[in-house]
Formats: C-alpha cells, sequence, structure tokens
C-alpha cells in the first residue's frame, strides 16, 4: 500500500464522512436554534430505536422526525412518517419522558423535510409542526 493510500484511509478513519440523514440533522437542528427552540438531545438511541431530535420550544417538548432526501423522485421526505414509524415515535417519546421525568410537559411531534438536490448548496426546509397526533393505546398512561 502507498503512502497516498494510507494516507487515505488514515483520514477517513480520523474525519469520516457524514451521511446524507446526519447533515439534514445538522441542518434541522440549526434551523430550530434559530428559531429559538433549544435542543435537548440529538440522535438519542434508545430501545425501540432513536430519535432525530428533541427540542424544547417554551414549556413544551418536541420530538423531530428529519427526513432528508436528495430528490421527490421516491416522494416527498415527510411521506416516510407513516402510520408504523408513527407509533414507534410516540413510543420513542414516552419512553424518553419517562426517563427524564419530563412527563408533566406538553408534547408534540414535528417533521422537518430536506431536499438537498446537490448536496453542497442550500437545502429547502419544510417544517411541519404538530405533524401527527401520538399513536397507540395508553403508551402515555401506562
Amino acid at each position: 500500500m502507498g503512502f497516498s493510500a494510507w494516507f487515505s484511509r488514515w483520514w477517513r478513519r480520523l474525519f469520516p464522512r457524514r451521511t446524507l440523514g446526519q447533515r439534514g440533522e445538522d441542518r434541522a437542528a440549526r434551523y430550530l436554534r434559530r428559531l429559538g427552540y433549544k435542543i435537548l438531545a440529538r440522535g438519542r438511541r434508545l430501545a425501540p430505536g432513536e430519535l432525530d431530535l428533541v427540542a424544547l420550544n417554551g414549556r413544551t417538548i418536541v420530538f423531530v422526525e428529519v427526513k432528508t432526501r436528495t430528490s421527490a423522485d421516491v416522494g416527498h421526505p415527510a411521506d416516510a412518517v407513516d402510520a408504523v414509524k408513527q407509533r414507534r415515535l410516540t413510543r420513542l417519546a414516552v419512553t424518553f419522558m419517562k426517563r427524564h421525568g419530563l412527563l408533566e410537559y406538553p408534547a408534540r411531534f414535528d417533521v422537518i423535510a430536506i431536499t438537498w438536490p446537490d448536496r453542497r448548496g442550500r437545502p429547502t426546509i419544510e417544517h411541519f409542526k404538530n405533524a401527527f397526533e401520538a399513536v397507540g393505546q395508553g403508551e402515555f398512561y401506562s
């Protein structure tokens, strides 16, 4: 292995490329901070899955699902938050709120859809506040 190949592997290990999804989450967090939200958690892994962003808007805990696409060829990014995903996000939100003693606070679910055609320029950001209601049976009361 030559020096350039070794250096290239070393560099990628030291500074891994961020995926499109990670870059979208970065952009969404920056967007929310500009709106005055406080980011409480990013990429939080819990038993049922992962929460993209958890933010505080006033006294409301906001669970934000970020969907990033390079085009709308396979549908709008927000369309990926289907009923199954909504149920999973509801379980994750309850788990997060119980774990952090936040059950007395109001909560909502937002979706941020990002379309980033060339991954270099400015992406199109759409923020769907209160995108869906908590889905499931009794999760908030168990």
